[in-house]
């Protein structure tokens, strides 16, 4: 069996982790076009950087959570006879400290950083500024978090295009349904004839495309999901 996993912001929320679209989210907070585009980058970097520091000081206090450790499971457990690709939107790094291997970040990794003027990519776990030295290049002011902000293309889509066209099932967990083209991959998956299945504290805003739903935290859906699936 292969799986085709895409997760979003509330696979993290129970570790701590805020989501983006849902009331109280990060967006409703703050206005994205002034923190999470490259006109905004250019513009005032220091706002950027602060917010992203931000985000990234509390990245390194969170830990994984039980829907974290259950894929990670369900990988190991289908390593002999399938697999799982786990693509995520999420810019954190608890899939992979949950020991998930096959971990694809569409959106980038906020632990890591790139330098916009000679495209040096770095693990970067301490604060960024303007004054950050490149060490590609040796210049500064351009090294920013390794992220896919709005206006650029997201990671890697041929090969999601491909993991998808090859699953045998399609599962969403924590994901608004409202990202594209994310939110677009459970209709591709049913025009493919894929089994396609919800995991959501909430219904999406395409939950009517998914053929099946669970709903609840994500730490008892995605575990109860996964046991099923591997007792198959």
């Amino acid at each position: 069996m292969r799986v085709f996993a895409l997760t979003g912001a509330g696979v993290s929320a129970e570790s701590g982790l805020g989501t983006f679209r849902d009331a109280g989210g990060i967006w409703a907070q703050f206005d994205p076009m002034t923190l999470a585009t490259p006109e905004a980058f250019a513009t005032d970097p220091e706002t950027v950087h602060a917010f992203y520091n931000t985000r990234r000081r509390a990245l390194l206090a969170a830990k994984p959570n039980a829907a974290h450790a259950a894929l990670a499971r369900l990988e190991a457990g289908l390593r002999s006879g399938g697999g799982v690709f786990l693509c995520t939107q999420n810019i954190d790094d608890l899939h992979e400290q949950a020991e998930s291997r096959a971990v694809h970040h569409m959106h980038g990794e906020l632990l890591k950083a790139r330098c916009g003027w000679c495209g040096w990519r770095t693990g970067s776990r301490g604060d960024l500024s303007v004054e950050t030295i490149c060490e590609g290049c040796r210049r500064v002011g351009a090294m920013r978090p390794d992220v896919v902000w709005f206006g650029e293309m997201p990671i890697g889509l041929d090969r999601i295009a491909d993991e998808l066209a090859n699953s045998d099932i399609f599962v969403a967990v924590g994901t608004s349904g409202a990202v594209y083209p994310a939110a677009g991959y459970v209709a591709e998956a049913r025009a493919l004839g894929i089994p396609t299945v919800e995991l959501n504290l909430a219904p999406s805003d395409n939950a009517h495309v998914f053929a099946d739903a669970r709903y609840g935290p994500a730490t008892e859906t995605v575990p109860a999901f996964v046991d099923d699936l591997l007792a198959r």
